[in-house]
């Protein structure tokens, strides 16, 4: 098993949201062998808190003081009231996972303000996979701990799309109709680390707007995707305004994506790039606590910067290349963002091995500056 970066606080209750499949029940057993174990996805257990929440502090023994789990807590939105109570009357200590957002929120239920914490895990990052690290196998099969450890990751990951993606999602009823939120779902591989325009997402998948606009939020309640806001902070031009729209491991986007002659296959890479490095420092500006905010960049005319990190350590500013050779132009997105933002510390990532300086930009090979991004942003 890879080690994970996560750290908790001993004495207080936390959340510990993330997608299925980044090792977040592993986590737990293996971190809390002997504390008590609630899985919300066994159909007994779940059928006896469903019946009455209550139920939960009557399987805890009146001395306990360790840990009580809740896997999948998202099941039984009510619950939270009844862990809420134990709280106070007798000062337990909760972990609660979840793999989606969706019906906690939609239920209006008693969130544990102040009272419990909130963690995220993601899939692996470069320095819990260490010297297993492999750029190009990160790059075609994502950072999920399956596809590192499975002799066939491309099964497995086809095994998870069919069956959290699309059987997950009908089970949760957040759609009757399956096979358009599947069309959806390849669509919106089209628009991974692009600009999100929900009208040719719409017309695309043959769906209508409004639908199209809860299909995204299914998908990032389900944490499975986000949507990236521009950087427009003390802006010097005029700036797009749609987000720019990206799932959360680069396996999942290359498994959805279809891969035709006619599916622009040559773009696939490029995308692939940048989401492997947004996933890489979301993960450890999280694990980190770097307490920056990611944006990209891109004026009406069209000049883009991939991702710009804000915050109380400064900016950065990252353009990505799936190439091993960088050519004058594409520097040209870079150049412009470090003249509206003078202070702004840039960066271009490629596949290549120079690493050099060109003005106010730092020209560097991607995985060596995954493997320094803390020391580089601290």
């Amino acid at each position: 098993m890879f080690p994970r970066t996560l750290t908790y606080e001993n004495n207080k209750s936390f959340f510990l949201f993330g997608p299925r499949g980044v090792g977040k029940t592993d986590w737990l057993k293996r971190t809390f062998p002997k504390d008590m174990y609630f899985d919300l996805l066994n159909a007994r257990t779940y059928a006896q808190l469903l019946a009455d929440p209550t139920r939960l502090g009557d399987q805890l023994p009146s001395d306990y003081s360790g840990w009580v789990i809740l896997d999948e807590v998202q099941r039984i939105p009510e619950l939270l009231n009844e862990v809420h109570r134990l709280i106070e009357s007798r000062k337990l200590r909760f972990i609660m996972t979840g793999s989606s957002a969706r019906a906690l929120r939609r239920k209006g239920v008693n969130l544990l303000a102040g009272r419990a914490l909130t963690r995220f895990m993601h899939p692996l990052t470069i320095e819990e996979l260490g010297d297993k690290f492999s750029l190009a196998h990160s790059l075609r099969f994502g950072s999920l701990p399956c596809v590192y450890t499975e002799n066939n990751p491309a099964a497995y990951l086809e095994s998870y799309v069919a069956t959290y993606l699309r059987e997950e999602v009908q089970q949760e009823g957040l759609t009757r109709n399956l096979a358009a939120f599947s069309r959806f779902l390849e669509v919106s591989s089209f628009s991974q680390a692009e600009i999100l325009t929900m009208a040719e997402v719409a017309r695309d998948s043959m769906i209508s707007v409004k639908t199209i606009h809860d299909y995204f939020t299914i998908l990032e309640d389900l944490l499975l995707a986000v949507r990236l806001p521009v950087f427009s902070k003390r802006a010097k031009r005029r700036l797009v305004s749609h987000p720019k729209f990206l799932f959360f491991d680069s396996g999942i986007f290359n498994t959805i994506r279809p891969k035709g002659p006619l599916d622009h296959p040559e773009l696939a890479p490029g995308a692939s790039v940048e989401t492997l490095f947004y996933q890489q420092v979301r993960a450890l500006n999280d694990y980190h606590n770097l307490e920056y905010s990611i944006f990209y960049w891109r004026t009406q005319s069209q000049v883009e910067v991939d991702f710009i990190l804000y915050g109380p350590r400064g900016i950065h500013a990252f353009e990505l290349k799936h190439a091993d050779r960088i050519r004058s132009e594409d520097l040209s997105g870079l150049k412009l963002f470090c003249s509206d933002y003078p202070t702004a510390r840039c960066h271009l990532l490629y596949l290549g091995k120079e690493e050099y300086q060109d003005g106010q930009i730092s020209v560097m090979n991607l995985e060596n500056m995954l493997k320094r991004f803390v020391t580089l942003v601290s």
